[in-house]
């Protein structure tokens, strides 16, 4: 009764593929103008959690251009060579921002740097927890179309900056109306928390991997659709 799913075809994946190019250039421009205006703000402020989230726009480019190179070959075949390399490139990016700013965030804690106000990333924070998760949600639909790991690590990364404005908002606005100095690095240690978690998930490939041909196999959040094959080794246990 339920069709079998093959997976797209020469010019479904052409047509997605070019989806995912025009989404990744959104998302590095918009990150570029994020980690400007972030960083800028996070220097005047001392602001732990506001350098680290610009330090993630700065990642989150990163990120966007790796996919953006390996989808910057016409050929299908190239781009599925160049997948884990990309994968790499994410999950290296991910470590990277949860080791500064957990380094950052408990020199804050330990007294050194206290953090002043800014208006200025309350208003970034806010916009950014806006239309993140617009952006997040066509790049992981996308992705998991075309049978992506890359595309969709990228995705968890543009949703992480989804987490991190809310947590940066919360911080920000917890220093400026109660004096909370200490919420300001402490939003930082969980944004450090969640990048080293992506991280892990994005180096060992958790993502989808291409839809199989085949009977329909339960869904999987792991993967891209209801017939895709998980890209761990080591199958999930029976719920």
């Amino acid at each position: 009764m339920t069709a079998l799913s093959l997976g797209p075809g020469p010019a479904q994946r052409e047509v997605l593929a070019r989806r995912i190019r025009l989404l990744v250039a959104a998302t590095i421009a918009y990150n570029v103008v994020e980690a400007v205006v972030a960083l800028t703000a996070g220097v005047l402020a001392s602001s732990t959690a506001l350098i680290g989230f610009g330090l993630d726009s700065v990642i989150e480019v990163s990120s966007a251009a790796a996919v953006a190179w390996q989808f910057s070959a016409r050929d299908h075949a190239v781009r599925e060579a160049r997948e884990q390399r990309t994968l790499r490139i994410i999950a290296i990016s991910f470590f990277a921002l949860a080791l500064y700013v957990a380094a950052d965030s408990l020199r804050a804690l330990t007294g050194t740097g206290e953090a002043g106000h800014s208006v200025p990333g309350i208003v970034l924070a806010a916009l950014s927890l806006a239309i993140m998760p617009f952006l997040s949600a066509a790049q992981r639909r996308t992705g998991r179309a075309l049978g992506s790991a890359s595309a969709v690590a990228d995705s968890r990364q543009t949703l992480l900056c989804t987490y991190l404005s809310g947590v940066l908002l919360a911080g920000l606005l917890a220093n400026m109306l109660f004096g909370w100095a200490w919420a300001d690095p402490v939003a930082a240690l969980a944004i450090a928390a969640v990048a080293a978690k992506e991280g892990r998930d994005a180096w060992r490939g958790k993502g989808c991997c291409a839809p199989t041909a085949g009977p329909a196999a339960a869904a999987d959040e792991g993967c891209c659709a209801p017939n895709a094959a998980p890209c761990t080794a080591t199958p999930k246990p029976p719920a």
